[in-house]
């Protein structure tokens, strides 16, 4: 059965376009109220958000859904989408749930959900809410009806938990640190939890006011980041996106590091520690020159689908700890059970400090490949598989790059789009063979 709703992350729109209304989100936490009351006893479940204006309505509409199917509710304001996820498995609720569009602009919106355990719930959990929204609503009458509060510690507990990620035998005393918080979710919480380790705290995207979150800042838009690292003569630049789960970092030279990089940097910390890695996990995007350098390191490496979701799916399977995506999300399973922009930053962080090195000395050896990236429109009705040729030049393609690249066709999950990825060690070479395909796609 396919998804209706459900994207690759949540169920995300226009806000004003279903399926993000009002109505609709009154209905989607009503089926997801007796989904939970399918499984027994009284759920209670944790609402978190991000700064956009839409939040207020969104954030009603669900709580009075929830209500009407019994279940209690927890309200906690502004929240990055990990600390929904924490709070979620420490306070023993039923489920997590977050009102976001992550690093989409403000007049979008959506919806995520996170299980008891603080993890993002699997495809069949999905399908049975989609089926429950089929369903007649079968509202509970009023001694049944569902409680909702406040917890006003929220953001305290939260940022106590991102700190005890951090080695109890550091602290940041001596580092200036831009911290970028996209005008979003992290706007209050990441300034104080760099700040109470000891580092010198420059915020920029700490403003938000419910329109401007992802506009010009975050991990989306680093070039102010950059900026600003130079401006300050900081030692270091953070940023978050809007719901604060991905992460980018600059260094005082105002070279950008993106997932790919950050996660080669966790993987050598752990393995400086003497700590045992058997393996990270990767998505189809990942550079090629990560994967490369973790071999020679004796590190298998995995890739997964596109989607922090697959990468956690991957390492569960295998019992691993670490994976991410070159977007920024990253996973330290050992520390969190999903992508956290700020558990991840202190992560790199505590690797320069233990290593006596800077990012560029650590990523010596991870040169990344030159990677192009083409989106092609379909038409209406087009299948792009059965595109004549399609097989035959991509068979080409791949013998021209040999073991030095490779290439990569998938359709967009929100889009009428194929996207063509071909990466290989001269930028000429990637993008020739990129366009020669996308020129194919085109004439289907």
């Amino acid at each position: 059965m396919s998804r209706t709703y459900f994207g690759t992350d949540g169920i995300r729109g226009t806000v004003g376009q279903s399926p993000i209304t009002p109505d609709f989100m009154l209905r989607l936490g009503h089926a997801v109220g007796r989904v939970l009351k399918g499984q027994g006893g009284r759920p209670t479940v944790l609402i978190g958000k991000d700064t956009r204006i839409s939040g207020y309505m969104i954030e009603s509409a669900l709580e009075a859904g929830f209500a009407s199917a019994g279940v209690d509710v927890l309200l906690t304001g502004p929240l990055p989408t990990p600390g929904v996820a924490y709070l979620t498995r420490a306070l023993r609720l039923d489920l997590g749930v977050v009102i976001s569009a992550s690093h989409n602009p403000y007049g979008d919106n959506g919806i995520k959900f996170f299980s008891a355990h603080g993890q993002k719930l699997p495809d069949d959990w999905e399908r049975a809410v989609e089926a429950m929204l089929d369903e007649t609503p079968r509202w509970v009458d009023s001694s049944q009806l569902g409680k909702a509060r406040r917890i006003d510690d929220a953001r305290g507990r939260y940022v106590e938990f991102c700190k005890s990620t951090f080695g109890n035998d550091l602290s940041l005393k001596g580092l200036k640190i831009v911290v970028d918080a996209a005008h979003g979710a992290a706007y209050q919480i990441a300034p104080e939890v760099f700040h109470e380790l000891g580092a010198e705290v420059v915020g920029i995207g700490c403003s938000p006011d419910g329109m401007n979150i992802n506009d010009g800042f975050g991990a989306t838009a680093p070039d102010a980041l950059v900026k600003a690292v130079k401006e300050h003569g900081a030692d270091y630049g953070v940023a978050l996106d809007g719901d604060a789960d991905r992460l980018q970092l600059v260094d005082a030279g105002g070279r950008l590091y993106n997932g790919d990089e950050l996660l080669y940097v966790m993987v050598i910390d752990r393995l400086a520690q003497g700590q045992r890695v058997p393996g990270a996990v990767g998505t189809l995007m990942t550079n090629m020159a990560v994967e490369v350098a973790l071999k020679a390191q004796d590190i298998e490496f995995v890739r997964a689908k596109v989607g922090d979701r697959y990468v956690l799916e991957e390492l569960a399977a295998r019992d691993w700890l670490l994976g991410g995506e070159g977007s920024g999300h990253l996973l330290v399973l050992d520390k969190h059970t999903t992508g956290d922009g700020i558990v991840s930053a202190l992560q790199v962080l505590q690797a320069v400090m233990r290593s006596g090195r800077s990012l560029a000395e650590l990523l010596a050896p991870v040169t990344l490949f030159p990677q192009v990236l083409l989106n092609v429109r379909l038409k209406p009705g087009q299948d792009w598989k059965a595109t004549p040729g399609l097989a035959e030049l991509q068979a080409q393609v791949q013998r021209e790059l040999g073991n030095d690249g490779r290439l990569l066709i998938r359709p967009s999950g929100t889009e009428p789009l194929v996207r063509v990825m071909v990466e290989a060690r001269e930028a000429s070479q990637a993008r020739l063979c990129a366009e020669r395909l996308a020129a194919l796609l085109k004439t289907g």
